[in-house]
């Protein structure tokens, strides 16, 4: 095939365009869930997103949004961002396939041949199916459609993937370690994105290994330890190190020699420019002058190595010198045998890794900006270093620590047991300026954890988590019995039952290798039940194949279903056929050889494929140690792993061609072989295409932007709403800081006001919306100050919130205990308008969050609207429910308490907020795809036109409260949002007002998916039946409410046929 490169190429932009126009078409035009409203904003106006932050993605998306004609097609472009660089992943993967694919069939020192026709169309056609697989797989297709950095994160895997192989091909060459460089360069700049591109290493080193070195599991084993260290030189070295080495520069240069803040910083970067352009210098005229390495030769690396923070691994410092004395030695012991030229490519690539981190200077720069969105404030090196570290998230035992009963250890000081603490490093943070001090770094606290008891550890902890849902879980996926531990505690014999190593595994294995990677692998390569996401239950999120014996052995008769699970969008089924290509590709790698049988090339291909899928996949399932019930799936983290497999699919092709071709040598009939081979594999992208498109087309899908819009629409101006999980925080921000919706309002996220970053930017004024009422100074909100505050009620009367402030932030040392400031009455207020006493929830402490709650009532003086976002919890609101409103998505904090002590509806301002100002995201355009995040905020809507409703037909307005139910029908019409529990209350005041046709309606809906639900689980074994159990009493219940009404309500023929059912199936209930 003496064109193969050409048709190559062209096949490459042609599986572009395939994938381009597929994520294009599909594409969300607005902001999705989840991270991708903030995302969007950082992208938007260079705002600082969560820790650890994506600066590259950051850029790429403002550039992007350059493009928008509009605010309102800001998150189109950024979207475009994620859809065309998983176009571009799939172009590069294509041709990952077809250069792995020449590798087996050629020589190392014979990399391009002339093919027959049987084998270039072999390998091309290994590269369509292989990357169309991926191009239409579940998770890939998720990510590709929405503004989040697991796109472009893919890419930067797949080129680097692709880089190593194109290294392989002119290794021999002159120049051929700019491709090395080039792959540090990019390293870097992903770092800018995501970490998980890192995890490429491994399978790079051992591209490099097998170029260099013949086939052994010796040297594999080795390449593999070497591969490990480089990746700990980046992950723990390099990153972290730089910001730490800066700090030490900081605090010489300020805290001891007394210059400005900055000047560290500023002479630190300067010395690593220097040291690195050194380094290079000095190897670089080693190289031309044909000479060994000398003592300047080895001085300028090693001191480029450490100013890069190479040697501090985990920011030791004493690590760091061991390991540059360690260096020292080494290089002058075996100078002779060490090339100048590997010192210099090694600087190099160390040097342009440092380049491409460089895009968190971004980070920093915008911080220092005061962005409306600034996450922990990363604006010094020592805050941006926590940010780095993911501080905020604590830490999680890998190889070794507590189980989840573990009781802390206790010392004994004077009567009292105080828990023993782990003291970490210190944390510095800039002091507050006065006038005429110079500047200076301030210790804030220390990184501490708490030491467990070691009767309670163990190797390798899986269940760890001492949440008391996690413990329930654990107990559940583990069956565990545990073993009898006794133990001195304070003074007192204890006993408790610890969980055995077996059943720590026996977790590890069912739950975080089975549920969370495996089940997610089968979604992409054997079928997916539904889109709902699981904990375990027969009917949610499992994967299936669509070959019914096997799936009903699994979960059930399939065919049984309630009709809103069978109809499901994510229920796509494959029949294992994606599955079976890649497996066919691994057993015919490992025996595959060249080079007349002499070279292990299978085994080569195997072993560098296997690598990016194993630590792309179940390492990253070690290294997480996930808890249960996680808030969303987590299959987007395994993209890697899924990429990997794809290029086995690819790869299957040629294996099948390869075994029918073996059975003839005449070449017309091999030639048809192939492509009679790759037309019928390629209709494995296909059947994968037509099962994921439904449930991947977001397009014409506004869910988020407009759900977010409603919760401003709620407020009235210069309101501040208090928001608290992602999804009634990011689309919020996301409509003030992009579309510019409701600027006036102030979203103030209450997990965020814990901390002292936030509560400053939230006394700035932004946009239309001024600062906070917050009088606390940032010396009292400053980490480590009143981030909790005790309460003791030795006043035993009410005391004003304003007059506990004081008593907390007083410096007389007879407000304090043990130190320590605290709250002397368990009955605070803030006065009405009219001096009446507005009394908040009584409490043992109180978090600085719920603090600044209070604080802002208190100084607002009821000047600003203040609201709640109704998706909060009640015990988030302070004890404040009978002083609260309902606007719509809000709830407004009035001074005025109801009558019945509960929340009450404002039906004139939520009449016209929800029927006249409010949108619904094109809810009701008949076949939109609706996730369950999006249906759970569409019941959330649903749920507010019924309280209205309701309140309206207790005002007397008939008229109203129907024309409210009519266009909760409109817009989120039962055949799109399927009728649920509170779908009964619409029933019931269609009831009441003697609308019995459209009550019926939906009371039959709801009763028939029921019945339905009942015939399910009465078609299971007793064992999936007993698994079934809180499913069946879920609907056995909305059922039996079904039934109070229709006989409330003198439905006597609904009533009927319905009791009859009821009673049927009452061996299930």
């Amino acid at each position: 095939m003496k064109n193969f490169k050409l048709w190559n190429v062209i096949l490459g932009w042609i599986v572009f365009a395939i994938a381009a126009v597929t994520y294009l078409l599909t594409m969300e035009p607005t902001a999705s869930f989840w991270d991708c409203g903030e995302f969007i904003v950082s992208a938007n106006k260079l705002d600082v997103g969560h820790p650890p932050g994506a600066p590259f993605f950051m850029l790429i998306g403002r550039f992007a949004t350059l493009f928008a004609s509009d605010q309102a097609h800001v998150a189109m472009c950024v979207n475009a961002v994620s859809a065309l660089a998983s176009a571009l992943t799939i172009l590069f993967l294509f041709w990952t396939i077809t250069a792995l694919g020449r590798k087996l069939l050629t020589t190392r020192n014979n990399t391009t041949p002339n093919y027959t026709i049987p084998q270039g169309i072999a390998l091309l056609g290994a590269g369509l199916v292989g990357a169309l697989a991926y191009t239409f797989s579940d998770t890939f297709w998720f990510s590709a459609v929405e503004g989040e950095v697991y796109a472009l994160s893919s890419l930067f895997t797949a080129v680097v993937f692709w880089l190593i192989l194109k290294w392989d091909e002119h290794a021999d060459e002159e120049g051929s370690d700019k491709w090395l460089i080039l792959i540090a360069y990019l390293m870097g700049l992903s770092i800018g994105t995501h970490l998980l591109n890192l995890l490429t290493i491994p399978a790079i080193v051992l591209v490099y290994y097998f170029r260099r070195h013949e086939f052994s599991w010796k040297g594999v084993c080795a390449a593999f330890g070497v591969s490990v260290v480089i990746l700990a030189v980046i992950l723990y070295g390099i990153i972290p190190g730089v910001p730490t080495i800066a700090g030490w520069f900081e605090l010489l240069f300020t805290n001891v020699l007394g210059c400005p803040f900055n000047t560290g910083l500023a002479i630190y970067l300067v010395l690593m420019v220097v040291a690195l352009v050194w380094a290079i210098w000095e190897s670089y005229c080693v190289i031309e002058k044909e000479e060994k390495i000398n003592t300047r030769t080895i001085i300028s690396f090693v001191l480029a190595m450490a100013l890069a923070g190479v040697p501090f691994i985990k920011e030791s410092a004493l690590i760091g010198i061991l390991l540059i004395i360690t260096m020292l030695v080494v290089l002058f012991l075996k100078k002779d045998l060490i090339s100048a030229r590997w010192l210099n490519t090694i600087a190099m690539m160390v040097t342009v890794v440092i380049i491409g981190y460089a895009s968190y200077a971004a980070i920093v720069i915008r911080s220092n900006a005061d962005t409306p969105m600034d996450q922990n404030s990363p604006d010094n090196v020592f805050s941006l270093k926590y940010y780095l570290n993911r501080e905020q998230y604590g830490d999680t035992p890998l190889f070794y620590g507590q189980t989840y009963n573990a009781p802390v250890k206790l010392e004994v000081k004077g009567n009292m047991c105080i828990p023993v603490e782990k003291k970490g490093h210190a944390q510095y943070a800039p002091a507050p300026e006065v006038e005429g001090e110079k500047d200076r770094y301030v210790i804030t606290g220390y990184k501490s954890s708490y030491e467990y008891m070691d009767e309670f550890k163990m190797l390798f902890p899986r269940m760890h988590s001492g949440q008391a849902h996690h413990i329930e879980a654990y107990k559940e996926w583990a069956e565990v019995k545990g073993k009898k531990i006794r133990y001195e505690y304070c003074g007192q014999t204890k006993t408790d039952y610890c969980p055995t190593f077996g059943e720590n595994l026996r977790f590890f294995f069912s739950y975080q290798v089975n549920f969370m990677y495996w089940r997610y692998f089968m979604w992409n390569f054997a079928g997916r039940q539904n889109d709902l996401q699981s904990s375990g239950e027969l009917i949610k999120g499992n994967w299936i194949s669509g070959i019914p014996f096997i799936d009903n052995a699994l979960l059930g008769d399939q065919s049984k279903l309630p009709s809103d699970l069978r109809e499901n969008k994510g229920h796509n089924v494959y029949y294992f056929l994606p599955l079976i290509l890649g497996l066919i590709a691994i057993f015919w790698q490992l025996g595959k050889r060249t080079n007349q049988g002499k070279t292990k090339e299978g085994y080569r291909s195997f072993a560098i494929v296997f690598l990016l899928f194993f630590l792309t996949g179940l390492a990253i399932v070690v290294y997480l140690n996930q808890t249960p019930y996680q808030p969303r799936e987590r299959d987007y983290a395994y993209a890697g792993s899924f990429y990997a497999f794809c290029i086995w699919i690819g790869l299957g092709v040629m294996a099948i061609i390869d075994m029918l071709n073996s059975l003839t040598k005449n070449e017309t009939v091999r030639t048809a072989i192939a492509a009679g081979t790759v037309l019928i594999t390629l209709l494995v992208p296909a059947q994968m295409a037509s099962q994921n498109w439904d449930d991947h087309d977001r397009s014409n899908r506004y869910a988020a932007r407009d759900f977010g819009a409603n919760y401003l629409k709620s407020c009235e101006q210069d309101a501040i709403i208090f928001c608290n999980g992602d999804n009634d925080t990011f689309p919020l921000w996301y409509n003030i800081e992009v579309e510019e919706e409701r600027n006036d309002v102030r979203a103030c996220n209450l997990s965020y006001l814990q901390t002292d970053w936030y509560i400053d930017q939230m006394k700035r004024p932004y946009y239309n919306s001024p600062g906070l009422p917050i009088s606390w100074d940032y010396a009292d909100y400053m980490p480590g100050k009143n981030e909790i505050a005790w309460v003791e009620n030795r006043l035993n009367a009410p005391l004003e919130v304003k007059k506990a402030y004081q008593f907390l932030h007083s410096t007389d040392p007879r407000t304090k205990r043990d130190g320590e400031g605290y709250i002397p009455s368990d009955q605070l207020y803030v006065l009405s308008p009219d001096s009446q006493k507005i009394m908040f929830k009584k409490a043992r402490r109180f978090t600085r969050s719920e603090m600044m709650v209070m604080e802002m009532l208190s100084t607002n003086e009821w000047k600003r609207p203040m609201y709640f976002a109704v998706t909060i919890g009640s015990d988030y609101h302070l004890g404040l429910d009978p002083y609260l409103e309902l606007t719509g998505m809000a709830y407004r904090i009035t001074p005025e308490r109801s009558k019945d002590g509960k929340p009450r509806v404002n039906t004139e301002v939520m009449y016209d907020n929800m029927l006249h100002k409010f949108k619904y995201g094109n809810m009701n355009v008949p076949g939109i795809y609706i996730d369950e995040n999006t249906m759970r905020m569409c019941r959330t809507h649903r749920m507010m036109f019924c309280q209205l409703a309701e309140a309206l037909y207790y005002e007397g307005k008939h008229d109203k409260a129907l024309e409210v139910l009519d266009f909760a029908e409109e817009v989120l019409p039962g055949y799109n949002v399927n009728y649920d529990y509170t779908s009964g209350t619409m029933a019931a005041l269609y009831y009441a007002m003697d609308d019995m046709e459209k009550g019926n309606a939906i009371m039959s809906a709801l009763a028939d998916n029921c019945v339905e639900y009942m015939e399910w689980a009465d078609s299971l074994h007793p064992i999936q039946r007993k698994s079934a159990q809180s499913i069946v009493g879920h609907y056995s219940a909305v059922l039996g409410f079904v039934l109070n009404n229709l006989q409330r309500f003198e439905q006597k023929e609904l009533f009927n046929k319905y009791f009859a059912l009821y009673n049927q199936y009452a061996s299930v209930r």
